[in-house]
């Protein structure tokens, strides 16, 4: 299992396919991060920011970075393996799933604190949040294994799904 960043592009710049959601999510939880990702730490005043660090037809590697109240759409991961570990703050996922009408809705949330790791695929609906006390921000990293280029959105208020595209 990886231990440090470079351990961790060893096993992701090997993939010939998908990644194993498992073993994704067993590399994130034994990756010691340092100071190396801090160059990759900018944040948006609008959204989320998406900030890539490296990638390949099999993966892509990114640092998210949340100010207090940013979260992102409800939504899935089509045909990608996705891991995430908290480098700082506390991620909050809420897990979906579809009402007996159609309309998507919450079962479950659980915060992640620092050296948290969490990973979904294909299907599964969730939503990621930054919903700490105070002003504080939070900073993840994310596997996508392979690159995620679009995942589907859901809403609350209506049964229409959406689209996004996943733009580098």
């Amino acid at each position: 299992m990886a231990r440090n960043l470079a351990e961790l592009f060893a096993y992701l710049d090997a993939l010939t396919d998908r990644a194993d959601l498992r073993e994704l999510t067993a590399h994130l939880t034994k990756l010691e991060v340092s100071d190396e990702l801090d160059q990759h730490i900018r944040f948006s005043t609008r959204s989320y920011a998406r900030n890539l660090v490296r990638g390949n037809d099999h993966y892509q590697l990114w640092v998210l970075c949340w100010r207090n109240g940013q979260r992102s759409p409800i939504h899935d991961h089509r045909g990608s393996s996705c891991g995430v570990r908290v480098l700082r703050g506390t991620l909050t996922e809420t897990f979906f799933e579809f009402a007996p009408n159609g309309h998507v809705k919450a079962v479950f949330s659980r915060d992640l604190e620092p050296g948290g790791v969490c990973g979904s695929e294909d299907t599964d609906m969730h939503q990621v949040s930054n919903l700490q006390a105070g002003q504080a921000d939070l900073v993840t990293l994310h596997v996508y294994s392979p690159p995620l280029i679009r995942m589907g959105t859901y809403s609350l208020t209506d049964t229409a799904r959406g689209e996004e595209l996943m733009a580098i």
